[in-house]
This record gives C-alpha cells, sequence and structure tokens, in this order.
C-alpha cells in the first residue's frame, strides 16, 4: 500500500493537535485508517477523535462498531459517504447529550488511586483570603468569602474543577495561622467564610493545625459565619473538641448513583448524613448543599428522596442553610477530563455558557431540578434559609418564586437568617488548642 507522504506530514500534526495518541492503540489504529482513507481535514480528524474519545469515557459503545454500521447501512461511499457518517456521529453525540443520560447499577468504573502525592507545607507569597471567584451583577451572589486552607483535593471528583489549579502536590501554607490573624474585618458587619474553594474542608482533618487556626478565627471574630463545607465523614475534630458557636459544617450532596460514578472516593450518602447527625448531636450548625445536580435518568426521584431523609432526620432548627446547583464547568476542566480518559459521563450533557461564560445545562433544565428539590423541601420553607448557587434572576424567580434584587441584600437576609439559629449564648469559649 503506498503511502502519501504530503498527508502523512498533515497526519503527524494532526496527532499533536488533539488527543490522538490519548486512544488505545486499537482506536488509534482506525482513526489512522480513517484519515488516511478519507484525507480527513484537521477539524474531521478533531471530531473523531473527541467522539472516540468521548463515546469510550461515557460507556457508550466503541466509535469503529459504529462507523462499521454506518458503512454497512450506506448507499454510497468515498466522500459523500465520509461527509454523511461525519454528518451522523454529529448528530449522534448530540443525541446523547440532550436526554438524560443513564448510569449503569452498579456505578462506573473508578479510576485508580492516583500514587501518593507529596504532602508538602511550605511558605507562601499567596494570599488565603478572597471572594467566591463567581461573585458578580451578572449572577444572584451571597458574597461568600473564601480561605484557601489546601491546596488540591485527593477525592477525584470528575467534575471538579479543582484538578485544573494545581499541580499534583498538596500543599499547606506554613504561615496559615498568621495569615488568618492578619485579615481585616469590620466588626459591625456580617461576613460568611468558606474554606472549600481550594480543597475539601475536612478531609485533612486537623493536619498543620488548621482547623485550630481556623476556630481561634472564628472565636476571634463572632460577626462571622465560618463555613466547613466536605464530602467526607472526618468530623473526629469537632466531636473531641468544644468549638465556637459561630462555625457550621455542611455537606455536600448528590445521589448514590452520582457518587458512586462521578465522586470518587468520597464518603457515601449513608457516611455523610451520619457524621452529619452526629455533629449535629454536640450542637453544632449543619448545613447542606445539593451541589451539583446532575440530570440523568433517575434525578427526579433520587434527589427528592433525600429530600425526604433530610426532613426525617433532622429538625429545621438544627439545618442553618440550605442551596442548589447544578454542573458547572470551565473550559480547561472540559479539556482535563478528556485528558485523563477516566469513565465518566460528566460531558454527556448539553452545555450552554453561563453569564460568566463557563459551561452549564440551558436554564429549563436547571429550573426543573431545582423548582422539584425546593418543592420537596417545602416544609422547611418557613424555617431554612435555601438558595440557588452561581444563579441568573431569571432562574431564582422560576425555581424559587423569588429573587434579591441586590447582591448586598442577599447576604444580609443570608446573615440575619443563620446567625439567629446559633446558640443564645453566641460564642461558646472555644478549646481550641489541646
Amino acid at each position: 500500500m503506498s503511502v502519501n507522504f504530503d498527508y502523512l506530514q498533515k497526519f503527524e500534526s494532526f496527532q499533536e493537535q488533539t488527543l490522538y495518541r490519548k486512544l488505545d492503540p486499537k482506536q488509534q489504529e482506525f482513526v489512522r485508517s480513517l484519515a488516511f482513507a478519507y484525507q480527513l481535514s484537521f477539524q474531521e480528524f478533531r471530531q473523531i477523535v473527541e467522539a472516540a474519545r468521548d463515546l469510550s469515557m461515557w460507556g457508550e459503545g466503541n466509535l469503529s462498531e459504529w462507523w462499521q454500521s454506518q458503512t454497512s447501512q450506506s448507499a454510497v461511499n468515498g466522500r459523500q459517504f465520509k461527509k454523511q457518517a461525519l454528518q451522523n456521529l454529529q448528530a449522534f453525540v448530540h443525541e446523547l447529550k440532550h436526554r438524560p443520560k443513564a448510569y449503569p447499577e452498579g456505578g462506573l468504573p473508578k479510576p485508580r488511586e492516583r500514587e501518593k502525592s507529596e504532602v508538602a507545607s511550605q511558605k507562601s507569597d499567596k494570599k488565603i483570603h478572597g471572594m467566591c471567584p463567581v461573585a458578580s451583577e451578572s449572577t444572584v451572589c451571597c458574597n461568600l468569602h473564601t480561605i484557601d486552607a489546601v491546596e488540591n483535593c485527593a477525592f477525584g471528583c470528575s467534575y471538579c474543577t479543582i484538578q485544573t489549579f494545581y499541580s499534583e502536590r498538596f500543599v499547606f501554607d506554613a504561615e496559615f495561622a498568621q495569615k488568618l490573624k492578619a485579615i481585616k474585618l469590620d466588626p459591625n458587619r456580617f461576613y460568611h467564610f468558606g474554606t472549600g474553594q481550594s480543597s475539601d474542608s475536612l478531609l485533612w482533618g486537623n493536619r498543620n493545625g488548621n482547623l485550630d487556626a481556623l476556630c481561634e478565627f472564628a472565636a476571634e471574630h463572632p460577626n462571622i459565619l465560618l463555613e466547613f463545607k466536605t464530602k467526607s465523614d472526618n468530623i473526629r475534630y469537632f466531636l473531641d473538641h468544644d468549638v465556637p458557636a459561630n462555625i457550621v459544617c455542611s455537606w455536600s450532596l448528590n445521589t448514590p448513583t452520582i457518587i458512586k460514578s462521578e465522586e470518587h472516593f468520597t464518603a457515601s450518602l449513608e457516611a455523610r448524613l451520619r457524621a452529619a447527625r452526629q455533629v449535629a448531636d454536640k450542637g453544632i450548625g449543619v448545613a447542606f448543599h445539593f451541589h451539583p445536580m446532575v440530570y440523568y435518568q433517575g434525578w427526579d426521584r433520587d434527589y427528592p428522596e433525600i429530600a425526604s431523609r433530610l426532613m426525617r432526620h433532622f429538625t429545621p432548627d438544627e439545618v442553618l442553610f440550605i442551596s442548589f446547583g447544578s454542573i458547572t464547568m470551565i473550559k480547561p476542566a472540559v479539556k482535563k477530563i478528556r485528558e485523563l480518559g477516566h469513565a465518566t459521563k460528566t460531558l454527556q450533557m448539553e452545555m450552554v455558557p453561563d453569564p460568566h461564560g463557563k459551561l452549564t445545562y440551558p436554564d429549563e433544565i436547571k429550573i426543573k431540578m431545582f423548582k422539584s428539590m425546593y418543592e420537596a423541601l417545602s416544609p422547611w420553607h418557613e424555617h431554612v434559609f435555601m438558595y440557588l448557587c452561581m444563579e441568573k434572576a431569571s432562574i431564582w424567580e422560576q425555581s424559587l418564586g423569588y429573587v434579591y434584587p441586590k447582591n448586598e441584600e442577599f447576604e444580609q437576609d443570608f446573615g440575619a437568617k443563620t446567625m439567629i439559629k446559633l446558640p443564645t449564648e453566641h460564642i461558646r469559649r472555644a478549646s481550641v488548642r489541646e
């Protein structure tokens, strides 16, 4: 078989600009055969490579088998067949993205746990205090303040953007406690602080003395609500210590289907709810985030069931707030997910840009999911503060039936309705040093 050397040079260039080398050897061989047989352009080559990668990750069949079925069903060949097949491939992938995805009963295969990565404590010039990165006037925002206690997370949730921010190392700031003390706050206003932006808040426990330092920070500033957001059940510190009253432990909840398939190495739903119950029994406030809600076959049954469980096992006085949000992807995260190639259906979704240019579900899907969960929690509407995270005013109005005209009003109402649930003495004396 003669080789077209001019096209060979193009093909080698195509390989370097796509995920071709990430495909398994059989897929590489098949894609190569298509490229030379049909003299694929770069855009055609990239479309086929991405489709091969996505179908494999999604567990939705094999590209070579799909292509062969097209060949057997077509009455045309050559360039005409290529054009028809590529149009059909685009339509096939489009259809898979635009319907609720189906997960296997036992969940998707988990990736291998990454090799033990370095955990380091080092001095850094980086600031640990900032604002929520999506805080803006384009969405209704609670003006969350963030504290970066650790860089990187070991849980490996398939949809998480943290994987695009840092190297494989887990880094603790050696001057974390000193930097906390240097944060200047107005004692006459309310602040909501969260530590779950750059890593899971409780995954690491009190390593590096971080929980000691954070609890001391909360005790020194009674006008803040300090939130520890987690997908773990690592609550031993809070059971063993008296902690300031103005902290809240919050759990990001998802259905067993999503936890098994997409939230790798996290605690199960049962373990998260059990941990939340133990913390509430200690007299510490708890909160819950249904974020991200995922659109899949069975979502409309599975998410409301979690709402029912919350109302059976907690009282509204114990729960400070509940939020709802959906999958939101930055483009580097989409690229990273494809590069990793783990079994996941995260990218098997219809993606549209949000007000910040990130990729998310269309409004109608979000409204359907959020409204369903809000209605499922209707007995708590007058007792528990509920809100949407990173969403437009129009989605608030159609999902919850109300919206805050200004972010400052949202922030103030959040503070008024959550801080009033803290113990009457407001700040218990903290024992943050052993």
